[in-house]
């Protein structure tokens, strides 16, 4: 009789789906040197799972190599067989090394946030171990758009309206062009059976709720295309930011003087240009020369300082002291101070 065929040989022939998702992929992989390794994060969820059977099948066709790093939060009581199940799966779509990795989720800012935080940190220790030359993240368009949604709801600016980035220094989002739906499909296509995670469906997360309930609003009310308008906005946000994040950068170098203990900018520059620059570049001063990320509320405060001068004193933020004297804005080390201005 004849032996039971492999799962590889019960898949169906390429379909669409497999093909655009292989195809994403590819372009994504396409800079690598030869011979390094991609790694792919895979929660064993369909948009991971599906870019991880697409880089199994491109990776060594490019001459590379590809891998898996699954994250176990242990947020569930089962997330160990959840994380071992993705590893067997990695491991029959040609992955290695596949890596389980236990993250330990805690800190600030909600349990989104702290899982994200503790899976990217996972992420980065795994791809320095293995040398890595890229993680692969299964952002999805339905992502991008969510990521604009939150962003304009928080009123966070325009790096956050700019959503997720294709590439971001060692991680890249091949999928961000591909519809959640596309993915799922694509892991019918091959056999495969994704994990459905149950934190995808608790609206206690925000992100849940505009996934499950504002999006679909939206798409109803105002327009069928409505994922892949805000995927547009999100484009031509982050390519504008970029530009002017790039200006700034340049400007920094020319008009930035080092003093003792801090840094100055010229107030003639800040008050004779945009908002949109002089806010960036005091906050890439704050940022680069003190490590201190500064709210609009404190940007616009130090902005003052050069638009709106009546002889005001120094402005106080956590660790630096930010006074204009003899048409300059200086910046200086100072001891933790609580500012008077409100946090956004």
């Amino acid at each position: 009789m004849p032996s039971e065929p492999t799962p590889a040989a019960r898949r169906p022939r390429l379909t669409p789906a497999v093909a655009d998702t292989r195809r994403a992929v590819r372009e994504a992989l396409a800079d690598l040197p030869a011979g390094s390794l991609a790694l792919v994060a895979l929660s064993g969820g369909p948009d991971s799972l599906a870019l991880a059977a697409a880089a199994g099948f491109e990776a060594p066709r490019l001459g590379l190599r590809a891998g898996a790093v699954i994250v176990d939060h242990g947020l569930q009581g089962d997330s160990a067989a959840v994380a071992a199940r993705a590893a067997e799966e990695a491991r029959a779509l040609g992955l290695d090394p596949v890596r389980v990795v236990r993250a330990l989720v805690e800190g600030s800012g909600g349990p989104e946030a702290a899982a994200r935080a503790a899976r990217y940190a996972a992420l980065e220790v795994a791809a320095v171990e293995h040398g890595a030359a890229a993680v692969l993240l299964g952002h999805t368009l339905d992502d991008q758009a969510e990521t604009v949604l939150l962003g304009l709801a928080r009123g966070s600016g325009t790096l956050s309206i700019a959503g997720m980035a294709e590439v971001a220094g060692l991680y890249r989002r091949p999928l961000l062009g591909l519809r959640r739906a596309a993915l799922a499909q694509a892991c019918a296509d091959q056999g495969l059976e994704p994990w459905s995670d149950p934190h995808n469906s608790d609206e206690r997360f925000a992100r849940v709720r505009v996934r499950r309930r504002i999006l679909p609003m939206l798409e109803e009310h105002l327009d069928a295309g409505i994922v892949e308008a805000l995927a547009r906005t999100a484009a031509i946000a982050r390519e504008d930011a970029e530009a002017l994040d790039a200006m700034v950068d340049e400007v920094a170098e020319e008009l930035g003087e080092l003093a003792e203990g801090g840094c100055s900018l010229p107030v003639a520059w800040l008050a004779a240009n945009p908002a949109a620059l002089r806010h960036r570049l005091i906050r890439l001063v704050a940022r680069a020369e003190f490590g201190v990320a500064l709210t609009r509320t404190q940007t616009l405060e130090v902005a003052r300082l050069a638009t709106d001068w009546h002889g005001q004193g120094p402005v106080h933020l956590p660790g630096v002291r930010v006074e204009r004297t003899a048409g300059l804005i200086v910046f200086t080390q100072a001891p933790d101070h609580t500012p008077d201005t409100a946090e956004e």
